[in-house]
């Protein structure tokens, strides 16, 4: 199947990628990474105003209605720049708020700006960890008796990514709902993730090629080598499989579509980070080279909003119809 994007969105996801591609992201993501978020924090109302979080936000709160199309986009194109923060947390909290009329009025307005963060975690037996709680205004926990808006977070942990800091959220504070729309959540933040998975694997690719172009190796550039080509070559088809399920399961929001998304999205991503991190030799495991800073992103990804196996067995279970249509 083949997709093609309106004018609308071509224009859309051309002035998300020039706006980040004059940001600086390395520079914001080391400081994010050392808790310093004065600068990720204009990056995200930078965000906001062009329209990114509003895209899972209500119209009546300030957000441009359900627009999970545009949202694969706008995540691409995150991923790409390999932006820091909870950005698939403050979805799905834009999503389980927009299911309370109460907190949505108090928390949605700011969310769609970029200038309220939030983050989400599932903490039925006890603390639950949650991405960038030091940075959110808003953290919410999914517990037993449902939707509880937490006090404050605890000490920060360091996970994968450096900077994805996670923090422990208490099973307490105050009770927002007792049903909250939790598979609707966790649906367009597989979305999300399998988006920014596939950013971050077309961003690896491309620094790579880039590399082995400029690297020689017995007088010659080590891509005209043709063990090279090919494990190039097979990253691009992983990614260019991942990019229409991913279409797909943006127009579809069906489950085991977006689930599926985020399988092939994040294979190929870590399949693009393995590739990368070996035809870069050793620069490639140096932390103050730029390119570890999506390495651990796309390993951090894959695990995030459901495993690879996890994702497999929402497909797998997913119910097929019958052959001969009966």
């Amino acid at each position: 199947m083949r997709f093609r994007l309106d004018t609308e969105q071509r224009d859309f996801a051309g002035s998300l990628r020039a706006l980040l591609a004059a940001a600086d992201t390395p520079a914001v993501i080391r400081e994010w990474s050392r808790g310093e978020h004065t600068s990720g924090r204009a990056l995200w109302g930078r965000l906001g105003a062009a329209g990114v979080f509003g895209l899972a936000v209500p119209e009546e709160y300030g957000g441009e209605g359900a627009r999970p199309v545009e949202l694969a986009l706008a995540f691409v194109e995150l991923g790409r720049h390999a932006v820091p923060g909870p950005l698939v947390e403050t979805v799905a909290a834009a999503v389980l708020l927009g299911a309370v009329p109460g907190p949505a009025k108090r928390f949605l307005p700011g969310i769609a700006a970029g200038e309220t963060l939030a983050t989400v975690t599932v903490a039925e037996h006890g603390y639950g960890y949650a991405l960038d709680g030091d940075a959110a205004d808003v953290r919410l926990a999914a517990t037993p008796e449902g939707l509880r808006l937490s006090p404050g977070a605890g000490a920060v942990r360091r996970s994968l990514d450096p900077a994805r800091r996670l923090t422990p959220l208490a099973p307490v504070g105050e009770l927002l709902s007792t049903e909250p729309p939790w598979e609707q959540a966790l649906t367009w933040a597989r979305l999300a993730t399998a988006a920014q998975a596939l950013g971050v694997g077309l961003a690896l690719l491309d620094t790579t090629v880039a590399y082995v172009g400029q690297r020689t190796q017995f007088g010659v550039p080590v891509g005209s080598f043709q063990a090279v080509k090919h494990r190039l070559a097979d990253v691009k088809i992983a990614l260019e499989f991942a990019r229409p399920l991913v279409s797909g399961a943006a127009v579809t929001m069906a489950p085991a579509d977006v689930a599926a998304a985020k399988l092939a999205a994040c294979e190929a991503a870590y399949a693009s980070a393995r590739a990368a991190l070996q035809l870069h030799g050793a620069i490639g495991y140096t932390e103050e080279y730029d390119l570890s800073l999506w390495l651990t992103r796309a390993r951090a990804l894959r695990g995030a909003w459901g495993t690879p196996e996890e994702c497999r067995r929402v497909v797998l279970d997913c119910p097929r119809p019958r052959a001969g249509g009966g």
